[in-house]
């Protein structure tokens, strides 16, 4: 089986999808590895370093479309990029194909087998697999750095001879993946941290890690599926917003990470408690691509409203590129090696895994949600 590994072509992105480390083991398992030239140079993986892991380099990004059985990618793919695959090869990259349906129709239109990275089952047997944590647990780290550079304070308390410095005050909007690498960052460099989120069985979890919960009483409105909150109601975000609308505007920074599968993100900061924070404060918006938690954010941008500094990095992890390539190709290689062998694909779509991450196949949408 050949792997087609093309450059990534989307504005912003540094990530790569296989590193060196991983085209080795692949090669040794007896897979062909073929990489496009500067696929991985933004995460300072060079040619040389995917030549010396026994892949073969083309300068020829059509070539790794049209000779290889399957192309592996970061992001989803252009409409350009799924007509030069043959019918019947298969795609894997991020896709979110619940918000975009023209490129699911184009992948089943093209007749290829195209599978999601971020509609991997979140179970136990699945965690190598998991893109979604590997790269948000990296996003919340970076986060907090974003925002700590953009203050002009520093985090810790700090006794000195010309007076006590006091710890800045960081709130957190989410305990998912993002969220709990973002306390624990924080709690590291010295700040006091104060959490919300609609669930309250991640109470336990944010203490764990130092910070302290900010209770909000939760109503029947509130899904969730595999831990992750599906939907929410106006109602209980204007509950949500007035609870926590004291500790926002005592904050020094403020992280929003919440986001709805398939919807807009809900807005969590409004223009009134932004005014409400004190002048030099910082939100970072991790949800800035999905419409933003703070109707403020522009994306990709870093402004400043109302004397507080807002920041719309829309890719964290491309921040970090080496660390996310590497555990991306990490996620990418399980889920790779759970569908095929060097020899070839072995579909079976009766089991968890891969009915819940392929999106078309022979030319069909394979996901009910999806064909409505």
């Amino acid at each position: 089986m050949k792997i087609g590994i093309p450059k990534e072509t989307k504005e912003r992105e540094t990530r790569v999808a296989l590193t060196p480390e991983v085209v080795k083991t692949l090669v040794s398992k007896g897979y062909q590895v073929l990489v496009e030239s500067g696929a991985g140079a933004g995460s300072s993986f060079p040619d040389e370093s995917y030549v010396s892991a026994g892949a073969e380099i083309t300068s020829q990004s059509v070539q790794v479309y049209t000779t290889s059985d399957v192309v592996l990618k970061v992001n989803a793919p252009t409409a350009a990029e799924i007509a030069s695959m043959p019918k019947g090869k298969v795609l894997i990259s991020f896709m979110w194909a619940a918000t975009n349906r023209e490129l699911v129709s184009a992948c089943a239109n093209a007749g290829i087998s195209a599978f999601s990275m971020d509609a991997i089952p979140r179970i136990s047997r699945a965690q190598k697999m998991d893109a979604l944590s590997s790269q948000s647990n990296l996003a919340g780290y970076k986060t907090v750095l974003l925002g700590a550079n953009a203050l002009g304070k520093i985090f810790p308390l700090m006794m000195t001879a010309a007076g006590t410095i006091k710890p800045c005050k960081v709130v957190i909007m989410g305990a998912g993946v993002a969220g709990l690498q973002a306390i624990a960052t924080a709690k590291r460099l010295g700040a006091v941290v104060w959490v919300s989120d609609i669930r309250p069985e991640t109470k336990e979890q944010v203490e764990s890690l130092g910070g302290k919960f900010i209770e909000v009483q939760a109503d029947e409105s509130i899904k969730t599926e595999g831990g992750y909150v599906k939907a929410v109601s106006e109602e209980f975000l204007k509950k949500q917003q007035a609870v926590i609308g004291k500790h926002v505007a005592e904050s020094d920074l403020v992280i929003t990470t919440a986001l709805i599968p398939g919807k807009k993100a809900p807005v969590l900061i409004t223009e009134d408690m932004v005014k409400s924070m004190k002048p030099g404060s910082v939100i970072v918006d991790m949800a800035v691509e999905q419409g933003g938690n703070c109707p403020l954010s522009e994306l990709n941008k870093s402004v400043v409203k109302h004397g507080v500094t807002i920041i719309g990095e829309s890719n964290l992890p491309g921040l970090l590129p080496t660390n996310a390539s590497e555990l991306y190709a990490k996620n990418i290689q399980t889920f790779l090696e759970h569908l095929s062998d060097k020899n070839g694909f072995k579909f079976d779509f009766q089991e968890e895994i891969t009915k819940g991450s392929v999106i078309t196949h022979d030319g069909q949408i394979m996901q009910e949600q999806l064909k409505n």
